[in-house]
C-alpha cells in the first residue's frame, strides 16, 4: 500500500518519522489526521510511538533503525529514551551514539540487512550500527550527494536514490546492496527521497504533492506492489 499524507502541511514526512518492519516512531504535535493515517495502516501490525527527540519532533532526521534496533543521537533526554524503551517491542535494542553528525537519518540509510553511510560518520557510529542494527555497512556518496539518508529510502525489496544520481553509481550501490537500486522523485519533482518519504517492506508513505507518475514509475516498482495505476483505490490523500 501506498499513502499520500502531510504533516501540518509539510510533504516531508520522513523528517517527523521513522518506519521500521517493527516501529513507527512519528514526532509529536502533528495532526490528528496524520496520525489516525498512520495507526491505521500500521498499529495492528507494529506499534506507533508519539515522541520527541532533544525536545524536538524531528525524529526521522534524528534517528535510523531496524527491525533490530534504534539508534538515537546523544543529545536525546533520559526521559524521552526511556519513552522509547517502554513503548517499542522488547526484541529492539536502542542505543545513544555520541556523533558528530548527529541528524543520524541525514547521514544513514538502511533497511533489516545493510546500511549505506556518510563517509565521515565515526567508527563507533559504524560499530554501533553493526552491533545494534545488525547491519553490514558501506561509506558511499549519492555522486555529489553525501547526505545519502536524505537523498534515498532503503526497504529490504529495492532501494530509491536521487534521479540525477549516475546510471554508474546505481549499478555500483546495487551491486554493494544485492537488492534493485531506481532513480526517481518525491513531492511533484524533489530529489529528498528520504525526506519526502517512509518505507518499510510492505508499505509507504509520502508527501501530499506525490505524483501518479511517481508513483507508477517507481514506488512501485521499488516497493514490489502488483497493482494497476489505472484503480485510484491504490491511492489514498490525507491532510
Amino acid at each position: 500500500m501506498a499513502l499520500r499524507v502531510d504533516y501540518e502541511g509539510s510533504n516531508d514526512v520522513g523528517v517527523f518519522c521513522t518506519l521500521t518492519n517493527s516501529y513507527c516512531l512519528v514526532g509529536i504535535g502533528g495532526t490528528q489526521n496524520f496520525y489516525s493515517t498512520l495507526e491505521a495502516e500500521l498499529s495492528d501490525l507494529i506499534p506507533v510511538v508519539h515522541t520527541s527527540i532533544n525536545s524536538t519532533r524531528i525524529v526521522g532526521r534524528l534517528t535510523v533503525g531496524n527491525r533490530h534496533g534504534l539508534l538515537v543521537p546523544n543529545a536525546t533526554t533520559d526521559q524521552e529514551l526511556q519513552h522509547l524503551r517502554n513503548s517499542l517491542p522488547d526484541e529492539v535494542a536502542i542505543r545513544r551514539v555520541d556523533e558528530r553528525l548527529s541528524a543520524l537519518g541525514n547521514v544513514i540509510a538502511c533497511n533489516d540487512h545493510v546500511a549505506i553511510v556518510h563517509a565521515e560518520i565515526s567508527a563507533e557510529t559504524e560499530q554501533a550500527l553493526v552491533e545494534v542494527l545488525k547491519v553490514e555497512v558501506f561509506r558511499v556518496s549519492l555522486a555529489q550527494n553525501s547526505l545519502v539518508g536524505s537523498y534515498c529510502a532503503l526497504s529490504s525489496n529495492g532501494c530509491l536514490v536521487a534521479a540525477r544520481t549516475p546510471p554508474e553509481t546505481q549499478r555500483e550501490l546495487a551491486a554493494l546492496l544485492q537488492i534493485p537500486v531506481v532513480a526517481g522523485t518525491v513531492n511533484r519533482g524533489s530529489e529528498l527521497i528520504g525526506a519526502g518519504m517512509v518505507v518499510n517492506d510492505w508499505v509507504a508513505f509520502c508527501g501530499l504533492d506525490s505524483t501518479s507518475t511517481e508513483f507508477s514509475l517507481q514506488f512501485f516498482d521499488f516497493l514490489k506492489i502488483q497493482v494497476s495505476i489505472t484503480n485510484p483505490s491504490i491511492f489514498h490523500d490525507y491532510n
